[in-house]
């Protein structure tokens, strides 16, 4: 009687340290043995990565917050002639603080709405994937907004940011060769055309690829239809 064949040795098990290196190198291991593990964790330490990082830089971003807040109050004055230069001034301090804690919670919902429009759209192409393992891979494609906020501190550096009016202007988009005083709706549209925001769908194309076992052609056109999701709310305020 002949011994059975022995079963091949389980492979073992990466760390997130591994996925933090992978994803920017074989991002379709990452989400491969990722597909079952949730969002919740990776969701958390992109928020702290990104959080404590824009912490960091906010010397460099704070003449620019300051330009772009004044803007915002002067059209605000607009609508409002009543408004006294203390509110005025009340509203820039209130401002500052939501700058400060809104990242925190801004991440956590974008990556949530993303892999929201994520999940929609694989069922729309007719394939299945669940909720959570849109917003993991939403999740993992983000980490390359971590290495953006490493190149505005490095730009922090380098650059006078003080004669900065618009946080565009530190950006790799389109919009950082406009005027930061023109239209909103136009730059949001505009910053879509950004080195990390395509680097960031190409992810979100790779997992669902990888993940949902959608077709590259199909893959490929869920990532276009999530970016151009993404603008919408820029649109809706140039249609304003």
């Amino acid at each position: 009687m002949t011994d059975p064949t022995p079963a091949a040795p389980a492979a073992p098990k990466a760390g997130l340290a591994e996925d933090f290196v992978d994803i920017f190198v074989s991002p379709r291991e990452v989400f491969a043995r990722r597909a079952n593990s949730g969002f919740f964790a990776i969701l958390v330490i992109v928020t702290v990565l990104i959080g404590g990082l824009f912490l960091i830089n906010r010397g460099t971003l704070a003449d620019i917050m300051d330009a772009e807040t004044t803007r915002a109050m002067a059209e605000a004055m607009k609508s409002n002639p009543q408004m006294t230069d203390a509110q005025m001034e009340t509203g820039k301090k209130v401002a500052g603080y939501m700058s400060t804690v809104g990242v925190f919670i801004g991440i956590p919902i974008s990556l949530l709405v993303i892999g929201l429009a994520a999940w929609l759209t694989v069922k729309a192409l007719g394939a299945q994937i669940s909720y959570g393992a849109a917003t993991m891979i939403a999740s993992y494609a983000y980490l390359p907004r971590v290495v953006e906020a490493l190149t505005v501190s490095v730009q922090g550096l380098l650059l006078d940011t003080s004669v900065m009016t618009g946080h565009y202007q530190l950006t790799w988009s389109v919009a950082r060769f406009m005027d930061p005083a023109g239209s909103p709706g136009l730059l949001g549209l505009a910053g879509r055309v950004d080195l990390f925001t395509i680097w960031v769908t190409a992810l979100i194309a790779i997992g669902l690829s990888v993940v949902a076992k959608l077709p590259r052609g199909k893959a490929i056109l869920a990532g276009v239809i999530v970016w151009a999701l993404g603008g919408i709310p820029a649109l809706w305020q140039l249609l304003k």
